[in-house]
């Protein structure tokens, strides 16, 4: 068995994406250096081996996918994978309905399994699909925070709209502080695996012993790991230990088997990290399956309350979804939104390390909970406006100055980017005049030097009352004809893209051709890959 076919067994996705570089056009020096790069990936070593190199020491560019053409029993069926999907958001008239109000997500999994389905051929089920997970898939040129008091900067900028020539874009950006790895807190990290049977196959248990191997590689002295497995019963195989050894050890003897006792084995997680519970550290537990829960609790509102429960006493919990066929991300993503953690689809082992080493600190050290948006708009200078995803973040108006009410919580060195497309007072909008006066919602004549006022709501962490930062977008922002540059760009790009796979009709006529020139060229081997990823698209359309 030669490298290619090794490394295709420990991750379709990710194979089916480099075997192609021998046929991608590339200079003979280029893919020299890339085969070179694959081989020292997918030799077949222990558990416990090193990840992947990192992703920017990849010379030549991703290749162009090509459809899958290999056996079409491992495309994974719609109808066996759950999604809880949710309308694109309506235009919202300004004068009668002028407060936006939501809460930040940090999640990047549905990027990750859009991916995946492309790059077996097939477009993504639109419900899988959720446009701010795409667009916070990316890092962007934001400012650093000055003030840890203040643990994240605000950018708000504006453009002219790519694919409406009568609309704005209203770019808020986040940026949270880095945190050194000497001023991290102790971490007391629960691993809970999946080890039934439906969990066998390459891209699942092979793959989640190889990614929590890595993790375990970054533990430090102070850190504590300890590991249940749930199958048909629960049982704890590895008590807290702050050896990375010993956690390689214990997760190389994993096998899968059984049915999938996840509420079970949820309920035990939890425990073990109560037992080990670090005060004024992190205590998560980390839960990799597919999400097929079979036996005890599997309904998702009861998983919820569950999870809520638990989250109240510290114990936070982040999801990492596995495979393909059976995969249940409504579970997932939801029950991690819960948790006030974070969900990550793991489709190879390059993600593995982005995902759990490169983004440690954001994946574990939360350095803002309960963070909100809220945009007023002034129907003087803005007639109409949508917010680009965050569909199933969207809080009420009253919600926002409730501390009680939960929202997303930010990590050390996370960036959060929320798109608003606005029209213009007197420009044309989506929606026409109505026929009755008192229906009209025409705006009462008034200032219009700003066009939104922006707050946002946080606690630090171990705080209960939240912190209040305000900002104001001056109307003049809305005079710019300049389209998207740069950064802004590429991170529009990332939206098109995402609202296209969701079959959102205000974006009919803008093509992926202009998605891909939108995005312009880039040096970054994720960013790279995404300009590939929508000629993919292109071609399942």
């Amino acid at each position: 068995m030669d490298n290619r076919t090794r490394l295709a067994g420990g991750s379709m996705a990710l194979a089916s994406t480099m075997a192609l570089l021998m046929l991608a056009g590339c200079e003979a020096t280029n893919r020299n250096e890339q085969v070179e790069h694959v081989t020292t990936l997918d030799i077949a070593e222990p558990a416990y081996a090193p990840m992947y190199e990192s992703a920017e020491a990849v010379a030549a560019p991703p290749p162009v996918m090509a459809p899958w053409t290999g056996d079409p029993a491992l495309i994974p069926p719609e109808d066996r994978e759950r999604y809880a999907g949710e309308a694109v958001s309506p235009i919202r008239i300004a004068a009668v309905e002028p407060v936006s109000t939501f809460s930040v997500d940090v999640d990047t999994g549905a990027y990750a399994n859009a991916r995946r389905f492309l790059t077996m051929g097939q477009l993504p089920p639109q419900d899988a699909v959720r446009t701010e997970e795409m667009i916070n898939y990316f890092r962007y040129d934001y400012a650093a925070p000055q003030d840890r008091s203040k643990p994240f900067s605000v950018t708000l900028d504006t453009a002219a709209s790519p694919w409406n020539a009568q609309a704005k874009l209203v770019r808020v950006g986040l940026r949270g502080y880095d945190l050194p790895r000497d001023q991290r807190p102790a971490a007391n990290l629960v691993f809970l695996v999946d080890g039934s049977g439906s969990m066998q196959d390459a891209d699942k248990l092979p793959l989640v012993k190889r990614a929590l191997s890595g993790l375990a590689g970054e533990m430090r002295s102070q850190d504590k790991v300890s590991i249940v497995v749930y199958a048909g019963s629960t049982g704890v195989v590895l008590e807290p230990t702050s050896s990375p050894g010993r956690v390689r050890a214990a997760l190389s003897q994993l096998e899968a088997g059984g049915s999938t006792a996840g509420a079970a084995g949820l309920e035990l997680a939890y425990a073990m990290a109560q037992k080990g519970f670090i005060e004024g550290g992190v205590n998560r537990v980390i839960l990799a399956t597919d999400g097929d829960f079979n036996v005890g609790i599997s309904n998702t509102d009861m998983l919820i309350d569950m999870i809520e429960r638990k989250r109240d006493s510290g114990i936070t919990l982040t999801t990492l979804g596995f495979g393909t066929g059976n995969y249940n991300e409504a579970m997932m993503e939801q029950i991690a939104n819960h948790g006030n953690g974070n969900y990550a689809y793991i489709d190879s082992a390059l993600e593995a390390k982005k995902v759990l080493r490169d983004e440690m600190s954001s994946t574990l050290f939360t350095i803002a909970k309960d963070v909100k948006i809220q945009v007023e708009f002034n129907p003087a200078a803005v007639s109409q406006y949508r917010l680009i995803g965050y569909e199933n973040r969207v809080l009420r108006e009253e919600d926002f100055a409730n501390d009680r009410v939960d929202a997303g919580d930010i990590g050390a060195g996370h960036q959060v980017t929320a798109l608003y497309e606005v029209i213009p007072a007197g420009a044309k909008g989506w929606i026409g005049d109505r026929r009755y006066a008192a229906n009209k919602g025409k705006a009462p004549a008034g200032d219009a030097s700003e066009a939104a006022f922006v707050q946002l709501r946080y606690k630090l962490p171990g705080a209960s009352q939240s912190k209040l930062l305000q900002y104001r977008l001056p109307a003049t922002a809305l005079e710019t004809r300049r389209l998207p540059q740069g950064d802004f760009a590429f991170a529009t790009a990332v939206a098109a893209y995402g609202q296209k796979l969701r079959g959102d009709a205000l974006l009919a006529d803008f093509g992926w051709d202009q998605v891909v020139r939108l995005a312009g060229s880039q040096r970054d081997f994720w960013r790279q890959e995404f300009v590939e990823l929508a000629r993919t698209a292109e071609a399942q359309m």
